[in-house]
């Protein structure tokens, strides 16, 4: 799901997944297909996975250009930490930015529910 995807300022790096309000829309998540490795670049909007749910099939986009420096490769034989623990264990990606400003410009958990209301709108 575009722009649903939440990211944490973790000391150097941004971790990265999916909120709980994309959860919601995606329903029972069945497959989880990270495409990046450790040490890849990725640009900020870039895709880097998937995720299917038994209702539609989304790409994971990057909220940030970086460095992936990690990834969570247990969600690809558990798919369902995503619904169980979208904020916690369910992260995806890590990634050290290549503008040390760039988390600056993220979203907070106030924008984010200020961005939802006014799409309701």
């Amino acid at each position: 799901p575009k722009d649903h995807e939440w990211a944490k300022v973790d000391g150097s790096v941004v971790q990265v997944g999916i909120s709980q309000y994309a959860v919601d829309q995606l329903g029972d998540i069945t497959l989880v297909n990270l495409d990046v490795k450790e040490g890849d670049k990725i640009a900020k909007g870039a895709a880097f996975g998937t995720i299917e749910s038994v209702k539609t099939l989304s790409d994971l986009f990057a909220p940030v250009s970086g460095k992936i420096t990690r990834v969570n490769a247990a969600l690809e034989n558990a798919p369902e930490l995503v619904n169980e623990d979208c904020w916690g264990k369910a992260w995806m990606i890590a990634i050290a930015p290549d503008d040390a400003g760039a988390a600056a410009g993220l979203l907070d958990a106030a924008g984010y529910s200020a961005h939802l209301e006014q799409a309701a709108h």
